[in-house]
């Protein structure tokens, strides 16, 4: 690797009493082994040996500190302020990325200068680490964003350029749980998100004291609020009626099993083309990234 042309990454982990897991994940951030790499750990204050884990690693970080704090966006934001990288993520500290996260990351983003904002494959982590799911990751577009038909991006696989997030204002919004979900609606403003199927990032989905899981009504009732008070033109306005419209027709012929759903699907596709996130995929005769 160039490191002179070498993009940097910033990586932000907010955590809170969670010795049981953090380890795991600052290895994976750090046995990336990646030459441009600033990373940065806020600690709300933890009394449960997780300090004592970030002294262990403390030599490789960039910064790191223990104090209290307003939840997790306000850890992750103090973290964006202090960026100074090219590329930004956060991943929780129970979350994990894959050995070869960094250079994927790297090679899409210096591959393709349209590329602002990148999420990949769908995984899933059970509690002692073992991958249990993978799925390819769906269309997230400005109008499925307006339509309130994406709730998920999977925030461990997604990364985004620091000219977006300044671009998108630099900060979170006033939300506690939906936080990155109302990020993205701010980001689908301005870009498409590109996907691929590469593995990037898992999260780990846990029985106990998991905000996402435990919350979730409130989660929901966030998004809709985000929704709700995000701006939009009136060509946006109007083909989130259109897509609402088809996406009815759609679920009404599913139920009956009378007619075919492809006019609706069409129309649907119609709508995505043009607003829909793009795909990036590995052509393997090549052996590199290509956008489709």
């Amino acid at each position: 690797m160039d490191l002179e042309t070498l993009l940097k990454i910033t990586i932000v982990t907010p955590v809170f009493n969670g010795a049981k897991y953090i380890e795991t994940t600052i290895r994976s951030v750090l046995d990336q082994n990646y030459p441009n790499l600033e990373y940065m750990i806020f600690d709300g204050g933890s009394t449960d040996g997780t300090v004592d884990i970030i002294k262990k690693y403390e030599k490789h970080l960039s910064f790191w500190v223990s104090e209290k704090d307003d939840g997790m966006y306000s850890a992750i934001q103090k973290g964006f302020d202090r960026a100074t990288g090219d590329i930004l993520a956060w991943i929780n500290s129970d979350d994990i990325y894959s050995k070869t996260c960094f250079k994927t990351v790297a090679e899409i983003f210096s591959s393709f200068e349209e590329v602002q904002w990148l999420t990949g494959l769908k995984v899933i982590y059970d509690e002692s680490g073992r991958i249990v799911d993978a799925t390819r990751s769906r269309t997230f577009s400005r109008i499925d964003f307006l339509c309130g038909d994406c709730f998920f991006v999977q925030q461990e696989s997604t990364f985004w350029r620091r000219s977006l997030w300044e671009q998108s204002g630099g900060k979170f919004g006033k939300y506690k749980l939906a936080g990155d979900f109302e990020l993205w609606l701010r980001f689908s403003r301005y870009t498409p998100l590109y996907r691929t199927n590469a593995y990037l990032g898992g999260f780990r989905q846990r029985t106990e004291n998991q905000l996402s899981l435990n919350y979730i009504d409130e989660y929901f009732k966030e998004c809709h609020d985000a929704i709700a008070n995000e701006p939009r033109t009136k060509k946006e306005a109007n083909l989130v009626l259109q897509a609402k419209f088809w996406r009815t027709v759609r679920t009404i012929l599913k139920k009956t099993k009378i007619f075919s759903e492809r006019i609706p699907n069409l129309f649907l596709r119609i709508i995505d083309k043009k607003y829909g996130n793009r795909k990036i995929e590995f052509n393997r005769k090549k052996q590199q990234f290509v956008i489709n």
